[in-house]
């Protein structure tokens, strides 16, 4: 890099120019920095960090706890045989909670990572802060099993490892002294280029009705959680659906070819890029994702776009940190450092985005430094939910008093709106959602669930949003196979939703069913 460059990108403001003068502002919109882009990057990233542990808080417990649907020690045991030894175990799945996976250990990682991403969303953060969250956060998702198989998931460790080189050692300053690594804001730019050219390249080959642009016509409907605005979405004109695929190529398959060209090109791409991820999380519930996702966008945009929209209390901090910037050589050593090894670690990703046989959501190393990311390469065209139903009666049939578990997301009663949960994560309910397109054979913990709700169990009721038997435990539950379907809005009913019965899809059963309990010995969930 020439000298005249690496000074406009981290030294816009000349020595003496100091907060309001004039010539200081204008040389920092004509020669930007990256103060403000590492300020904003920080702070959703913190946000990004509370809101996925405050997830794991209430609910890792009733998940992978000791008496979880899948509890952790079973499933460490398992890696541990299938690798050879704990150390080896380790290696594969590096997480804190191969020292210690008690009930107490959870709760107390959860809060620690909440209470440090809390500081961060308030404006304090260093390379040591940063470092413990990636930490924290990877142990979680590599004993996490299929509730934390997600690909936010990895896409949060990548994210936060790469925010560890954003910052100082120790300055937890918001604006400290020395400027964010330029090789690091580049890194932020390959990972928004992977993820959504990645998608592009997903759905392209994956399902025609993304290449004939009738993919909308479908998603809002049978997406896993929809949300309050996405029946609205569902019924918009088809020609504005066809066009929200074509917008959904410009932003995912064009703009991140442009994330690396010079300022205005790359302002462009970082704002349809957001604009895009807005428009995802108003049509419905993506846990965090779509937040996420913008993180990276921002290393797009630059001191000169955010001196035009932030508060200019904000914008002169960041000019006096940049007139008074020291250089750190460490800074600048360690982030080509990394950039290289990120460089090394992409070979195999990049591949993979050029191979016809593309996988999505795939880590291609235990730390999850650099990985392979997609979303919805296929969308279904009907909308399947498993309900699970308890009756106090001493009947099995339909002429039975069967009332339904009511999800915290998920639909079920057919006049009860969609309701708003991103950027908050329903861990069950998304579960449920797979679960609906399959059998009970490929998820066993199911049969745990309805363990568990025939004895009441508190954690596991808790995942709903209510107990329809008021603490009591019913005499038996089934769960039925329905395919729901918005309702028109504005129909004479006020309903949200219509429904049909397709199948049973688990049969009647008892607390003391011996096929339930025979099978539950069987994968160690002990009754």
């Amino acid at each position: 890099m020439q000298l005249e460059q690496y000074q406009e990108e981290h030294y816009p403001i000349a020595p003496g120019n100091g907060p309001g003068n004039e010539e200081s502002v204008e040389h920092n919109i004509t020669n930007p920095g990256y103060w403000l882009t590492r300020f904003m990057i920080l702070r959703l990233l913190g946000l990004v960090y509370a809101i996925a542990f405050l997830v794991a808080i209430n609910q890792v417990l009733p998940l992978i706890g000791s008496h979880g649907l899948t509890p952790v020690n079973l499933y460490l045991d398992r890696v541990t045989a299938a690798y050879g030894s704990v150390a080896a175990g380790f290696l594969r799945l590096p997480s804190l909670f191969w020292f210690s996976h008690s009930d107490a250990a959870f709760m107390i990682l959860g809060w620690t990572g909440l209470l440090l991403a809390l500081l961060v969303m308030a404006g304090y953060a260093n390379a040591i802060i940063m470092a413990m969250l990636w930490v924290l956060y990877m142990s979680f998702v590599h004993v996490g099993q299929e509730w934390y198989g997600y690909g936010w998931e990895i896409q949060l460790t990548e994210t936060g490892f790469l925010a560890i080189f954003l910052c100082p050692l120790l300055d937890m300053r918001p604006f400290p002294k020395r400027a964010p690594p330029f090789l690091i804001i580049i890194l932020f730019r390959w990972l928004i280029f992977r993820i959504m050219f990645g998608a592009s390249l997903i759905k392209l080959r994956g399902d025609a009705i993304w290449r004939n642009a009738t993919a909308l016509y479908y998603q809002f409907e049978t997406q896993p959680i929809p949300g309050p605005l996405s029946r609205w979405f569902h019924f918009l004109p088809h020609t504005w659906l066809k066009a929200g695929v074509w917008f959904n190529h410009l932003a995912e398959l064009v703009a991140p070819w442009f994330v690396f060209w010079p300022r205005l090109a790359r302002h462009i791409a970082g704002v349809v890029i957001i604009l895009f991820q807005l428009n995802i999380f108003l049509s419905g519930n993506l846990s965090f994702l779509n937040v996420l996702t913008v993180i990276p966008a921002l290393a797009c945009l630059d001191d000169g776009f955010w001196s035009r929209i932030l508060p200019r209390q904000l914008v002169e901090k960041a000019q006096e940190a940049s007139a008074h910037a020291i250089e750190s050589k460490p800074m600048h050593t360690t982030a080509m450092v990394i950039t290289i090894v990120i460089g090394l670690l992409s070979i195999r990703p990049a591949i993979n985005l050029l191979s016809p046989r593309q996988i999505m959501n795939t880590s291609f190393d235990p730390l999850d430094l650099v990985n392979t990311y997609g979303a919805f390469g296929t969308v279904g065209k009907e909308r399947l939910n498993v309900v699970l139903e308890g009756t106090m009666d001493n009947d099995t049939s339909d002429a039975a008093h069967w009332k339904p578990y009511i999800y915290k997301g998920l639909p079920v009663l057919l006049d009860q709106p969609s309701p708003q949960i991103a950027p908050y994560q329903l861990r069950l309910d998304w579960q449920m959602w797979f679960a609906s397109m399959s059998t009970p054979n490929e998820y066993p913990w199911t049969l745990h669930l309805v363990y568990k709700l025939l004895h009441n169990d508190r954690d596991a009721v808790g995942l709903f949003a209510k107990d329809p038997f008021n603490g009591t435990p019913p005499r038996y539950i089934r769960a039925i196979l329905y395919r729901y379907a918005f309702a028109p809005p504005g129909n004479p009913q006020g309903l949200w939703w219509k429904r049909e019965r397709i199948d049973t899809w688990l049969p009647p059963m008892s607390a003391n069913d011996k096929i339930l309990l025979d099978f539950l010995k069987a994968e160690g969930w002990n009754p």
